[in-house]
């Protein structure tokens, strides 16, 4: 099946061309050029991924990002034109998963691009693979309980005083991670390494920002967390 990339970038000439690139590789590519455009094409053609220009007239590309962020869990790669540390932290905070600085090569956008797709597809084959293989009788554990917060290993579920709760699935996985090892104070690196994998080529900064959706999901005051401890210098511990 042809995937579809959507393409959401104001300037015609720079859309023309990464719409040019990409469909000669074999990309459906939809088009937007303001963000409340994206937004209507977004949730209407649900693209496997969206190279998303941070300047947009309307609404801007960071809160479009943080909008779909909420809505699906296709990759979103982020095109700005400043070399901004502030901006890419920005970025990684609403949900995506890439930053490009323009001007860029056509090839290194290819490369970003098939990187994003491929890690996609691992991650829901193995997720698919892991609700193929989890177990459905009393053999083996099903769940893990922590108080009123439930992760159900069957229904790659967690619920929170019985409410089920809306995890991406990076968000579940770390989840996950950190309940299987309560009590263990695990580094960034480690955490990144096994629930990224080794191939991942982001940052560390991608796990503090997964860990804050988290506690804004699961802790009952985020600000003090009580469930994911931060230990100074090394990472996380989770408490239960």
């Amino acid at each position: 099946m042809t995937q579809k990339i959507l393409v959401v970038e104001d300037e015609v000439s720079l859309l023309e061309s990464l719409a040019y690139t990409l469909n000669r590789q074999g990309y459906k590519v939809l088009e937007a050029a303001d963000g409340y455009e994206a937004l209507k094409v977004a949730r209407q053609e649900r693209p496997d991924l969206m190279l998303l220009d941070v300047m947009l007239p309307g609404i801007d590309g960071f809160e479009v990002c943080r909008i779909l962020r909420q809505e699906m869990s296709q990759p979103i790669l982020m095109l700005t034109a400043r070399d901004d540390e502030v901006d890419k932290v920005v970025g990684l905070e609403m949900g995506a998963d890439d930053y490009l600085t323009k001007p860029f090569s056509m090839r290194e956008l290819l490369a970003r691009v098939k990187a994003l797709l491929r890690r996609d597809r691992l991650i829901r084959e193995e997720i698919a693979s892991q609700s193929e293989e989890a177990p459905t009788g009393p053999v083996g554990q099903q769940a893990l309980n922590f108080d009123d917060l439930k992760i159900d290993l069957v229904r790659r579920e967690v619920t929170l005083d019985s409410d089920v709760l809306r995890l991406k699935p990076k968000e579940y996985e770390l989840l996950l991670f950190l309940a299987r090892n309560q009590g263990i104070a695990l580094s960034r690196d480690l955490i990144l390494e096994r629930v990224w994998g080794w191939e991942y080529d982001g940052g560390s900064r991608t796990v503090d920002v997964h860990v804050r959706w988290l506690r804004e999901k699961i802790e009952p005051n985020p600000a003090k967390a009580a469930r994911i401890i931060t230990v100074r210098g090394i990472g996380y511990r989770f408490e239960g």
